[in-house]
């Protein structure tokens, strides 16, 4: 027989092995809630996107529910042939009048949707001005549109400026995270557009971790500093806060357009199943009826924060419910997530390349359905173990 071509990977898995950073997802046995099982173990969960607790809300159950009674399990198509149904037309609608812009548009993904609005907006004769701790979609997105690529330092909205003074010619797009996914700090959405509108760039905002979190009833960063109509391309998820599937774009009537006839995963994916777009729909219902949640999600993440930095954890530029625990070597930072795994907290730890080497980490998020029993308890054990192992 030949020799196996892909034997090269067992090679780089066996490197991982040694460094310490060959890791494998834990499975979740049961509902995504704050305190969970995984891998068998009952845990505090430190690791859900689930800011709200939406995923398990009876009112997104139950129209789940109705959904799949009343309309079946899938859609059957992608949204230009025959799988554009009724309710998908009402989601977007009600994005949009939330986001309070023009349209919006559902991919499947954050991911899609960042990467699909990045490469059907430009072209190889247009550039992008990107924050280096942009998140992994908006770089793909980048690298698909065949545009020129120039990255500014973190949050430096005078740097961007300057790369923006070189370009000459073509199309012009700043784009952001609105909140930084391993970070948990803000962009600086206000001079950042005051950048664009004295260059004539697009400026664009990836809110998937806003969404839900910042601003009136969680609208996200524009809503948070108060910048409608002046950000032109708004991506928001509804995987995280929402507690579902899927991303979206808001925007003008002609971008959600052009996107409809461009955006590629908007042409080549089938669209969501009822019961996704049904528990999207009751989610927002949510976000405008029960402002206490995210009141709950901002005072248990003050109460964890002070209380890891009271222990002597260093929590980065965190602003966010998105907290780092700074650990620095990547294999120690996986030996800290097992060992608290072990101890009763699951919190994930991070390395290289998701970030830059020399600054691993875990990565912990609190959510609204933490009790403050579970975080004072999570806290021990990070306090104990984090002894144990020479974090603090």
């Amino acid at each position: 027989m030949a020799a196996d071509p892909l034997a090269f990977l067992d090679q780089q898995l066996q490197q991982l092995e040694s460094q310490g950073l060959r890791t494998r997802p834990r499975v979740l046995d049961g509902e995504q809630l704050p305190v969970a099982v995984f891998d068998g173990r009952r845990v505090i969960n430190l690791s859900s996107n689930n800011y709200l607790g939406l995923t398990t809300h009876p009112a997104l159950r139950s129209a789940a529910e109705r959904a799949v009674r009343e309309l079946g399990v899938g859609s059957g198509a992608v949204r230009t042939i025959t799988g554009t149904m009724r309710q998908h037309v009402e989601l977007e609608a009600r994005i949009a009048r939330f986001k309070q812009t023009e349209a919006a548009i559902v991919f499947q993904s954050g991911f899609t949707a960042n990467a699909g609005v990045v490469a059907a907006v430009l072209g190889r004769e247009d550039t992008i001005v990107s924050d280096e701790l942009n998140h992994a979609s908006i770089i793909d997105g980048a690298r698909l549109s065949r545009a020129a690529i120039k990255v500014f330092p973190h949050r430096d909205a005078a740097a961007a400026g300057r790369l923006l003074d070189e370009v000459k010619t073509g199309r012009k797009l700043l784009i952001t995270d609105g909140v930084f996914s391993m970070d948990g700090d803000i962009a600086p959405l206000p001079q950042l557009c005051d950048v664009a509108e004295r260059h004539g760039a697009i400026m664009m905002v990836d809110d998937a971790h806003a969404s839900g979190v910042l601003g009136r009833n969680g609208r996200g960063t524009v809503d948070h500093f108060g910048l409608h109509g002046r950000v032109h391309i708004q991506v928001g998820t509804l995987s995280k806060a929402i507690g579902a599937l899927g991303g979206y774009i808001c925007g003008t009537h002609s971008l959600i357009e052009w996107l409809q006839l461009r955006g590629r995963p908007f042409l080549f994916s089938t669209s969501h199943p009822p019961a996704v777009t049904a528990a999207c729909l009751a989610a927002f219902d949510v976000l405008e009826n029960e402002p206490g949640r995210i009141e709950r999600l901002w005072s248990n993440t003050r109460r964890f924060k002070q209380g890891l930095e009271a222990a002597g954890f260093d929590t980065g530029a965190s602003e966010t419910p998105i907290t780092p625990v700074m650990v620095g070597e990547g294999r120690r930072a996986m030996e800290f997530s097992r060992a608290l795994y072990a101890a009763g907290v699951l919190a994930t730890g991070i390395a290289y390349p998701t970030v830059p080497e020399g600054k691993a980490r875990l990565r912990t998020i609190v959510t609204a359905a933490h009790t403050e029993a579970d975080l004072d308890e999570a806290l021990a054990i990070f306090r104990r173990v984090g002894r144990e192992q020479g974090i603090i």
